[in-house]
């Protein structure tokens, strides 16, 4: 379902919904609102395919509420979670190249709202507006610097210190002080197998240093002391190699 207005509840607060996206949120005020006038509101079933691998990209996609997965799928079936984007997000990476496809699905984790701002709007703004486009230079190089972290990420070889690095990423990206993921998406977004990670959750929980809140809910109980604990695995495989 689609409407053409923005009448969501960050207009209500005073800002619109892409005033706290790294994206647009230096734009002035005057290019804030002549986009949002080009948006379209849209509303997604949980389960849905935002987009799938290899359609074009014809907008932004702003997360207005719920929460979504980016992933990529094998020829085999198996599935890597890229991300996990919540409220005040967005999807837009590659919407300025030439060969502007999606080469991700992106899947509705819950009902999702969105806010669609069309690419030709933002290409307009871009192109008369030399200082967006410094903006967006530097805004880059820090989601490249994001990139490199969760690539280092993917290179940890023990499980464990592996599972603990990423829940330290995701509670310092979660809404509300929960992620909110299944055994099995935490499985794909790690690479790991959903038994290793049940189970090294489950002794995580038991050493206090994660709560199990429901299924597919979890919580980070000391930042410091898990932060402690993935030193003192690295410590020790430092040890066992030397």
């Amino acid at each position: 379902m689609k409407e053409n207005n923005c009448a969501c509840r960050f207009s209500n607060q005073g800002e619109y919904c892409i005033s706290n996206i790294r994206l647009f949120r230096d734009l002035p005020a005057t290019i804030q609102e002549q986009l949002i006038g080009k948006a379209v509101h849209s509303s997604y079933a949980r389960g849905s395919f935002l987009v799938a691998n290899g359609d074009e990209i014809r907008s932004a996609l702003i997360i207005r509420s719920g929460k979504v997965k980016i992933s990529r799928s094998e020829a085999s079936g198996e599935e890597h979670i890229l991300d996990v984007l919540h409220d005040g997000q967005a999807v837009w990476h590659g919407i300025f190249l030439k060969d502007h496809v999606y080469h991700y699905d992106v899947i509705c984790l819950t009902d999702v709202k969105l806010c669609e701002i069309p690419r030709e709007e933002l290409l307009s703004v871009f192109r008369e507006n030399p200082q967006v486009t410094m903006n967006l230079i530097g805004m880059l190089s820090t989601e490249l610097d994001e990139a490199e972290e969760k690539a280092l990420l993917l290179s940890i070889r023990e499980p464990k210190k592996r599972l603990a690095e990423f829940l330290l990423y995701r509670d310092r990206r979660c809404l509300g002080g929960e992620i909110h993921l299944k055994l099995e998406d935490i499985a794909a977004s790690v690479n790991l197998r959903t038994e290793t990670v049940s189970r090294n959750i489950a002794q995580l929980a038991r050493d206090g240093l994660i709560e199990r809140r429901g299924r597919g809910r979890l919580r980070v109980t000391d930042r410091d002391r898990l932060a402690e604990f993935v030193a003192q695995l690295t410590e020790t495989r430092k040890k066992q190699t030397d």
